[in-house]
């Protein structure tokens, strides 16, 4: 009997010991998070689910929308309270960054850069000075498409031609006038159309356009669909004028559209911008840094969205290639994953 009730007895302890350690961990865990959060690195699971982060994405035809989509819901599964908003992507989201209706917001970064510097689409409206980047996103290919019967081969060619370049204001059309300036052309040498690229190519399939400006990832699904059923050319942008564009403004850099991405048998010259993730420069620094936390815990989410953010989405890209001061918050984050100095 004397056994029995030292062993009982001996559980008893135990028990107690291992749930006393178990509530000391708990404890010691909470306090290393809340130490965090007073560190400006992060926040507790209480003040995160506090927080509502709008996403400002894209119309729901296009690229943004999937993509911005996934983030918000990485970041609800970090303990976010989220919401993606469908948007007419980057002049629209950076109007939503201005007016505080949104926290994170996709959007094409040459855009970004003259609302920043208050210079071309943004000549006439103070500098925005408070937009802040949060990271790098993926490359947008500047795509000139027309059909082989316009005659057009070059960006010169398009002199006295109707010309979709995006509607106003948008990046499409920002992208539009920076190229033809760098050639030397301006909207008084073409008859612009002021139309998103979809309908633009939908009128060039109906002899009302001659040429189409795209930007997005590759491959694009519209331009694709035009490749299949008309004798589709992708205009290279080369030579001395993109030489001129990429010397003058850094953001866009050389590449190529490669072979067979649409009914291209071989590289087309071109140009890219990267979009970046842009936050509101008045959000507090361990809720940027918490919320880049939570986007790479969560990347799989955000990766399995497209295949253009899974390629190109991803911590180790670093943030070498954003024009945009970033987000004090943000640069901790990236300087404390060895990614700026």
């Amino acid at each position: 009997m004397l056994l029995v009730m030292l062993t009982v007895t001996l559980f008893s302890v135990t028990a107690c010991g291992g749930d006393k350690k178990s509530a000391e961990g708990e404890k010691n865990a909470n306090k290393v998070e809340t130490e965090q959060a007073k560190d400006n690195k992060g926040l507790t699971a209480e003040e995160r689910a506090k927080e509502f982060i709008t996403v400002a994405t894209g119309p729901t035809s296009g690229i943004y929308y999937p993509i911005g989509g996934a983030f918000a819901t990485a970041l609800k599964d970090y303990g976010y309270d989220t919401s993606a908003e469908a948007t007419n992507a980057t002049g629209a989201n950076i109007q939503l960054m201005l007016d505080g209706d949104a926290e994170i917001a996709i959007a094409m970064q040459d855009a970004v850069m003259q609302a920043y510097q208050g210079t071309q689409a943004y000549k006439d409206k103070e500098p925005a000075k408070d937009l802040r980047a949060m990271m790098r996103l993926w490359p947008n290919y500047v795509q000139l498409v027309t059909t082989s019967d316009t005659g057009i081969k070059s960006v010169k060619d398009l002199v006295g031609k109707r010309v979709g370049v995006g509607a106003p204001n948008s990046g499409v059309e920002i992208n539009a006038r920076m190229i033809l300036e760098a050639y030397g052309i301006t909207y008084d040498d073409i008859t612009p159309d002021y139309l998103a690229y979809g309908e633009a190519i939908e009128n060039m399939k109906n002899k009302q356009c001659d040429a189409v400006f795209v930007t997005s990832g590759l491959p694009n699904a519209t331009v694709m669909e035009l490749g299949v059923q008309y004798d589709m050319v992708v205009v290279p942008i080369d030579g001395e004028g993109r030489d001129k564009l990429v010397e003058e403004y850094p953001y866009y850099a050389k590449t190529v559209i490669p072979a067979d991405t649409y009914n291209n048998k071989e590289d087309v010259e071109g140009v890219f911008v990267y979009n970046i993730m842009l936050v509101r420069g008045d959000l507090p620094d361990n809720v940027v840094y918490d919320m880049l936390k939570g986007v790479f815990e969560n990347i799989s989410t955000i990766k399995s969205s497209h295949n253009a953010a899974d390629k190109n989405i991803d911590i180790t890209f670093g943030v070498d290639d954003i024009q945009l001061p970033l987000h004090p918050g943000a640069e901790q984050f990236w300087k404390d994953n060895g990614y700026i100095k």
